[in-house]
């Protein structure tokens, strides 16, 4: 089971979280959007928002640069692997906490208020509560990294995360002697991964993707949606015929 979960999972979530992300803003691009009720308790969307959002940021772009940057070049510039794992806890946990308060405030405006309750679909609320769980099992590691400041721990992660990027067997093996609480961590993650197409999530990558579509794929015209059910042939036919019978009574005065 651990050979799947670490070394067969990892795949199958990355290539739902392309392979869907893709499908889906090629169907139906316009459901790339996160159903704004920001007229609805609007400070407490805004400070919890805020929080949320920049705490996930961090979060995000720490793991991905602190995972899948060689460890030969941390060796190279001279930063120690103590001097990484420490730089990543206190980082990460500040983020953490910003990110679960700014979570906690969302679900609970979600969740309490009814007429945004209303307006939430099940994955709205699933989602947010995956992603707090998964803050709260990032948070808990931290304990155990303070134990392992030597940082040999967190290279066992950098090395499975690049073999799993460079298709190499073995990656469940780097991490098989690790905590359980790291495991969770790591699965709930690839989780997280796997449902990303199919939730509010998917709106995160219009940040990066859309201006480039609009400006390389699609130059020279914009698109425009209209909320016109009649097909456009019938609506100049009916357009006709009302120049049609106003013209004479517009020529007689």
């Amino acid at each position: 089971m651990h050979d799947f979960l670490f070394g067969i999972y990892p795949y199958i979530a990355l290539a739902v979280l392309l392979i869907g992300s893709v499908a889906r803003y090629e169907r139906d691009p316009f459901t790339w959007k996160t159903s704004s009720s920001q007229l609805l308790r609007r400070r407490q969307l805004m400070i919890g928002s805020t929080l949320f959002h920049v705490g996930v940021l961090v979060i995000f772009f720490g793991h991905l640069v602190g995972l899948l940057t060689p460890i030969a070049l941390f060796d190279a510039l001279g930063i120690s692997h103590g001097a990484k794992q420490l730089l990543a806890v206190i980082a990460g946990g500040v983020a953490g906490i910003m990110a679960l308060v700014g979570g906690a405030m969302l679900l609970h405006r979600r969740w309490m208020d009814p007429r945004i309750r209303k307006t939430s679909s099940f994955a709205d609320i699933a989602i947010l509560v995956l992603l707090l769980a998964q803050l709260i099992l990032g948070l808990g590691t931290i304990f155990i990294s303070l134990q392992h400041l030597d940082g040999h721990e967190m290279t066992k992660f950098m090395t499975w995360a690049q073999m799993i990027f460079t298709f190499r067997s073995g990656a469940a093996d780097q991490i098989a002697d690790v905590a359980l609480l790291f495991k969770m961590h790591l699965f709930l993650g690839l989780t997280i991964f796997l449902v990303f197409p199919f939730t509010r999530l998917a709106h995160v990558l219009s940040g990066f993707f859309a201006p480039l579509r609009y400006l390389f794929l699609r130059p020279g015209y914009q698109l425009v949606r209209s909320r016109r059910r009649r097909p456009l042939d019938e609506r100049r036919a009916a357009f006709d015929r009302r120049q049609a019978v106003a013209g004479p009574k517009a020529g007689g005065k």
